[in-house]
């Protein structure tokens, strides 16, 4: 794994390079997914189904499009009762985590005459994609209906390609436990398609959240406006910031863990000891040829990975604002005083026993997360994302008759002359 230095020439163009690795849209990408959304939004099942034979190799009827409810509960009751139990355990541990971030309806009054509040209300319908292709993330699944579930949401729609036809059981189960009601075995920009504008089998939903290929993320983002989305992901990433006193084997680890996501992952250390920086090379060298995914995870670490010798701590936290990664390792001495240190990070995870893989599955916080520096502006998924608020404002003849006027003038400013009259003709003396 190459090293290299902030001082060296080159290196600001560099470190930009990777944090920007997934910003640039293929045009001709671009293209293809808008003539899709397009012939679905017109043509609906028809096209459904014609895309979903051309790119996922499955020929599909309007009658086998949907899973059957006894597919899943079948799924859920045919895991292995260890395997089972993990996900049942994750599950709690993701809904506690949740539940913890709940807000509810308040009103108040702030003087004689005047209540204003705010309806914290649930979305009726969401759609979650979950990826099907090359890779089967039942966590993703829990990660995104959980919270779902918890706000209270209505209906619960999944989408997921499929390849034999079936659904993987792993995916239906977690869908099982996270409250799904409905999955269709659809993916790609046409499974997006579908859930923001709906089809004869496929009713439009009023969200999608969820990572998928660069398909998904252009589809998401085109279609944003008709449907609200939770981000547009890119690909992972983790940086690492530790002061040298740990294992460097348990840092290559946490690197490589990350680099086997794909091929566009980004795994980063930050540093300020140059035997440190040498030794973690040394072991993600070793750890990397016994690795499955090892053809991955070396394109990863050779085109996006690199261990950057820091001239101190501060450069280090400073570069990792910078970078503003999905999730931030601080392998330090005492890392919890480090915590007012960090402006922008999706997840942080605390010390040396406290790897990035816990949050992929189990400690309980959302693992879809801002990605591509995003979380300068944004959050991990959460409640907060499947819910709605609205403003709640009951005024009485007397705080009228005080603030009306000021009202009425403020409307005059703005040469808004039915504003104005609209407060005006509540003040005027009642005729006897």
């Amino acid at each position: 794994m190459k090293i290299v230095q902030t001082k060296d020439a080159g290196f600001n163009a560099e470190f930009r390079r990777i944090k920007d690795r997934g910003k640039v849209m293929d045009k001709g990408l671009e293209g293809v997914v808008r003539q899709i959304l397009d012939d679905v939004a017109l043509r609906g099942d028809e096209a459904l189904l014609e895309y979903t034979r051309k790119f996922d190799g499955v020929s599909l009827t309007r009658d086998t499009l949907e899973v059957a409810r006894a597919e899943m509960e079948e799924a859920l009751e045919s895991l292995n009762t260890k395997d089972l139990d993990i996900l049942k355990t994750a599950a709690l541990r993701i809904e506690d985590f949740h539940r913890r971030q709940m807000t509810q309806t308040w009103l108040y009054s702030d003087e004689k005459g005047i209540e204003l509040g705010q309806l914290v209300l649930p979305l009726e319908r969401v759609g979650i994609y979950a990826p099907g292709g090359l890779a089967c993330y039942p966590s993703t699944v829990l990660m995104a209906s959980i919270p779902a579930k918890v706000a209270g949401v209505r209906e619960i729609f999944l989408v997921t390609p499929v390849k034999d036809g079936k659904v993987n059981p792993l995916i239906l189960a977690a869908a099982m436990l996270g409250g799904v009601q409905r999955i269709f075995k659809i993916g790609g920009a046409q499974a997006i398609a579908a859930l923001a504008y709906g089809t004869s089998s496929v009713p439009p939903v009023d969200k999608i959240v969820g990572p998928g290929n660069a398909y998904v993320a252009a589809a998401k983002r085109m279609v944003y406006g008709v449907v609200g989305i939770d981000m547009i992901a890119g690909p992972s990433e983790v940086v690492i910031i530790s002061d040298g006193k740990i294992n460097p084997s348990w840092v290559a680890a946490d690197l490589l863990a990350q680099a086997e996501h794909d091929e566009m992952a980004s795994a980063i250390l930050l540093t300020p000891v140059k035997s440190f920086a040498l030794d973690v090379s040394s072991e993600v060298k070793i750890q990397l040829e016994s690795l499955a995914r090892k053809a991955i995870a070396r394109r990863s670490i050779e085109d996006y990975g690199v261990i950057v010798l820091t001239e101190d701590m501060d450069e280090a936290f400073e570069l990792a604002n910078r970078y503003a990664p999905e999730h931030l390792e601080l392998i330090v001495d005492k890392p919890k005083n480090f915590l007012g240190r960090i402006r922008n990070a999706g997840a942080v995870f605390l010390g040396p026993l406290t790897p990035e893989v816990l949050g992929d599955y189990l400690a309980g916080p959302n693992h879809i997360l801002p990605t591509g520096g995003t979380a300068r502006f944004s959050s991990p998924l959460g409640f907060y994302d499947f819910i709605k608020r609205t403003s709640v404002i009951s005024f009485t003849a007397a705080s009228l008759g005080k603030y009306g006027p000021m009202a009425a003038r403020f409307a005059q400013m703005e040469g808004l002359e039915a504003h104005r009259e609209s407060i005006t003709v509540r003040l005027k003396p009642k005729k006897p």
